[in-house]
């Protein structure tokens, strides 16, 4: 016994001196603040920082558009001269800017990724890759209205699609399809410029030939910089004559032939229909949670196909009783859409950033009713679920309800 405690025994040392400055603390802090100015404090240094950090609305105005493809531009913006957007806020690749935009008097929100560099920022400028969709709301409006010149409100950067060093392998699989491309340049930018200790490793799906975006401009960086990117192009269309892609879909044979699956960490970021097919596929490795990283993907489209969803409502159209403030309004809701595209209708002009149920921005209270809620996204808090506060860009209207949504600037 007296063997064991010899072996196992520890020394603490200076412990007395530790305790004798922390007896110290409390009267020491008295005579700093009997010594302070009585003058009140004209400048806060870290609320400005945490302001220019995380700005709650940027003033931009459209410097450039280049035409990416036939069906994708590119848009440089830069800080409005006539606001007080003097300075870009700093992001991490793969963040998201919420954009606030009018349509036909309908106040909308729409995240889009940052294309650009984090050192870009510092320059003065993000650009943001948009592609025209078939039936989309947002971007038609988009195609025939915006021009170098006009003028865009937009949120500070946002968002959780990004590589962390301490958490994710030095091996990154970015699965993209179609426009989310879009924040993988601005990761391989970063990775280049910053010299960090990374490879990115691109499987990118398109429908296309000639609609593939940064076909050229990937190629290059793949060139110039074999250490840190590698682009590879899957192709569903029936005729294909680029040298060196892959044809049909993303599957688990081709993710296998491009990255040591167990050593890497997967980035996701595209359409819905590419989510569900690319899950599947992952499944099969039986890799941990933390290893796999999905953007949000916005709004789902047939959400009456997702389990437990009451298909019996699908056809009928709810009402939402909807207050901010003092303010309170009548709204028609369908139940196949979200509760916050049923305010966006009624021009109630809602909070929203990430349209996803990822943020929280728009966190409001269910006082009555039903909702049904998305399983692929319920980012809700337990508290929240027992209190019923719900996100209603993810939230479908399966009742009339009343709700309380929250005021922001």
């Amino acid at each position: 016994m007296t063997e064991d405690k010899e072996k196992f025994s520890i020394t603490v040392k200076s412990n007395t001196k530790d305790l004798y400055n922390f007896m110290k603390l409390v009267p020491n802090r008295k005579k700093r603040i009997e010594k302070a100015s009585n003058e009140p404090i004209k400048s806060d240094s870290i609320n400005d920082l945490a302001r220019a950090l995380h700005p709650e609305r940027q003033y931009l105005i459209i410097k450039e558009i280049k035409d990416e493809t036939k069906s994708a531009k590119t848009f440089k913006l830069l800080p409005d001269p006539e606001s007080n957007t003097k300075r870009l806020a700093y992001f991490r690749a793969g963040q998201y800017l919420s954009l606030k935009v009018t349509v036909n008097g309908v106040e909308v929100t729409r995240p889009y990724s940052i294309a650009s560099s984090p050192n870009d920022s510092q320059k003065g400028f993000y650009e943001i890759t948009i592609r025209k969709e078939e039936h989309g709301f947002l971007t038609n409006y988009i195609w025939d209205n915006w021009k170098v010149g006009t003028k865009v409100v937009s949120s500070g950067p946002e968002g959780f699609f990004y590589s962390e060093p301490l958490r994710d392998t030095k091996h990154i699989v970015g699965i993209a399809g179609g426009s989310g491309i879009t924040p993988f340049r601005s990761m391989v930018k970063s990775f280049i410029e910053k010299k960090i200790d990374a490879k990115l490793t691109i499987l990118y799906g398109s429908s296309e030939e000639d609609d593939i975006i940064y076909y050229n401009e990937f190629k290059q960086l793949e060139k110039e910089h074999p250490d840190k990117l590698e682009i590879v192009h899957i192709l569903s269309c029936d005729e294909v004559s680029l040298e060196g892609c892959e044809t049909g879909f993303i599957t688990a044979e081709i993710i296998e032939k491009y990255c040591d699956v167990k050593n890497s960490t997967f980035f996701i970021c595209g359409p819905q229909v590419m989510y569900d097919l690319i899950e599947k596929e992952l499944t099969s490795f039986k890799l941990p949670g933390k290893r796999i990283r999905r953007e949000a993907f916005g709004e789902i489209k047939d959400i009456v196909n997702y389990p437990g969803f009451p298909k019996e409502v699908a056809e009928k159209t709810f009402k939402i009783i909807a207050h901010v403030g003092d303010i309170k309004e009548e709204i028609p809701a369908k139940a196949t859409e979200s509760v916050l595209v049923a305010m966006e209708r009624a021009n109630f002009a809602p909070p929203s950033k990430c349209r996803s149920g990822e943020c929280g921005f728009c966190r409001s209270l269910l006082i009555s009713g039903k909702v049904y809620v998305s399983p692929v996204s319920d980012w809700r808090r337990k508290a929240d679920k027992k209190f019923n506060y719900f996100h209603p860009c993810y939230s479908y209207p399966i009742s009339d309800l009343e709700i309380i949504i929250p005021r922001h600037l």
